[in-house]
Formats: structure tokens, C-alpha cells, sequence
């Protein structure tokens, strides 16, 4: 796996540092990824909700200095509860940053804040919005973007359902643009009474397009990720048994000491790197 780092980790340094130095930072503590997340880019962003643009100036800027590291981008988009227009102005520009910073695979990840509620069962449990996800994805895949989900409100295997149902109405090479960014720790926090970790190995190696790993200790947010109420170190080798080697990354909650703290998350993972 490749360790990474997000940028929503640093909103406490960003008040006072430029993205890049901390993307520096990071780097030097040993993330070979960084995923840009919007609303903590600091002056690498503009404006808010549909008015939110990435300034590609600075974020060609930003990849120009760092070329041993790979990008992704992510925002908050409710894909799954409002309808998006894939050809409208902020789809268009989030998918004009990704490719920009994500170089031979544009990524760009997404999480829903609003798809929260009751386990989805199957597609009549689905918002009728989330079939949006069909031109959305037809669309990222045109342009050659990785379009991923995060799991912030529903289990791993409701979102595993609704990206199979997905891809059916598309052709399979377009499907294969769309995709899951796991986190286990968000569906233990929601739905303490399943195995997100045993719903990540049910995954399909292919609908896995990069995992967040973060750590919680009695439901509150840990600072590292160390043991707590989700074995980690689990998950890890879950993602080794399947063959996945992409990124993996240190969702850790912002701190003082945040760069500390990361690179205490690739210690516990990888302690013999």
C-alpha cells in the first residue's frame, strides 16, 4: 500500500502555513500521497458550495514541487441524495482538479454528508437522486477520472450494492471508473453492531479505489491510527490478502502535533518500514 495524507488533518497548521509547506511536512514524515481536500486548501481554493473552485495556477504549482508525490482530489458532493449536473459549472472544475493534480490517474473522491439514515437493503431502498451516479460516472469516465465514494452514512455493503446497480446501466469499461473509498471507522461509529472490516473483504478488488484508515476509542476520534474500537491492524491485512496496493490513507483528526501523529500511524501499520 502507499501511506498517505489528507489535507483535512492540517486545519489547525493552515490558518498560519501554506498548503504547501505542509504538504512538505507530510512528505518528510513519509506520505508518498496527499489527498486535497476541499474546504482545506487554504488560498489552492475559492468560494463555497456550487461556487467552489479549485485555483489551478497554485494547484499546478503545488504538484510542479512535489513530483515524487501522487495527488487525488476530494470534496463533499451530494451525489447521492441531490441531483448534480455532470456538465455543470462545479462537476466540470472538480473534475478539471483532479486532473490536473492526479497526473496518469485522475481521482477524484466524494462523500455524501446527507446519505445517512437506515441501511440500504437494495435499489428500492435507494434515493431516487443516487441514480444520478450513472451520468455523473458515464461523464468522469469521458474525461478518464476515477469517480470514488466514501462511506460516511451507510455500511460498506450498501454502498457495495448501489455501485454494482450503478455499473449495470453502464458500459464495463465505464464502470469500472466508479468506485468505493472505504472507511470501516465511519460505519462502526454509525452501525456498532456490524463488522465493516469483514464487509471490506466481501468488496470486489476493483470497486476498492482507495481506503481511509482512522482510529476511535469509545466513539471519540483518536488521534492516531493505533489500536481502539477498530482493529487496524485488521483491516491492513485484509487489504494485503486481496492484493489492493493503492493509497491508504491517515484520515487523523486535526492536532497540534498532527505530523507526529501521522507518522505514528505508519508505524503502528507498517512497523518494520
Amino acid at each position: 500500500m502507499i501511506p498517505g495524507a489528507i489535507s483535512n488533518s492540517w486545519r489547525i497548521q493552515l490558518a498560519d502555513q501554506d498548503l504547501s509547506d505542509l504538504v512538505e511536512q507530510a512528505q518528510s514524515q513519509g506520505a508518498q500521497h496527499v489527498e486535497l481536500r476541499q474546504t482545506c486548501l487554504g488560498d489552492y481554493e475559492t468560494g463555497e458550495g456550487n461556487d467552489w473552485r479549485p485555483v489551478f495556477p497554485r494547484m499546478q504549482s503545488l504538484v510542479d514541487r512535489f513530483p515524487q508525490l501522487t495527488f487525488d482530489l476530494a470534496m463533499a458532493l451530494p451525489c447521492l441524495t441531490q441531483s448534480i449536473d455532470p456538465k455543470g459549472g462545479l462537476f466540470q472544475a472538480a473534475l478539471a482538479g483532479a486532473k490536473l493534480v492526479g497526473g496518469d490517474s485522475p481521482h477524484l473522491r466524494t462523500v455524501d454528508p446527507g446519505a445517512a439514515g437506515d441501511a440500504w437493503q437494495g435499489p428500492d431502498d435507494f434515493p431516487e437522486t443516487a441514480w444520478g451516479l450513472v451520468e455523473l460516472t458515464r461523464e468522469a469516465a469521458s474525461q478518464g477520472v476515477i469517480l470514488s465514494m466514501e462511506n460516511s452514512g451507510q455500511p460498506l455493503s450498501s454502498m457495495a450494492r448501489l455501485v454494482s446497480e450503478v455499473r449495470s446501466r453502464l458500459s464495463p469499461e465505464e464502470g469500472q471508473f466508479l468506485g468505493l473509498c472505504p472507511d470501516p471507522t465511519n460505519q462502526l461509529r454509525r452501525f456498532p453492531d456490524t463488522d465493516p472490516v469483514a464487509e471490506l473483504d466481501a468488496l470486489p478488488l476493483d470497486m476498492i479505489k482507495i481506503v481511509h484508515f482512522k482510529q476511535a476509542r469509545n466513539g471519540d476520534a483518536h488521534p492516531s491510527v493505533d489500536t481502539g474500537d477498530l482493529d487496524c491492524g485488521a483491516m491492513r491485512d485484509v487489504l494485503d490478502s486481496k492484493g489492493y496496493s493503492g493509497q491508504a490513507i491517515m484520515e487523523i483528526p486535526p492536532h497540534q502535533d498532527v505530523f507526529e501523529n501521522l507518522s505514528a500511524s505508519y508505524r503502528f501499520l507498517w512497523p518494520e518500514g
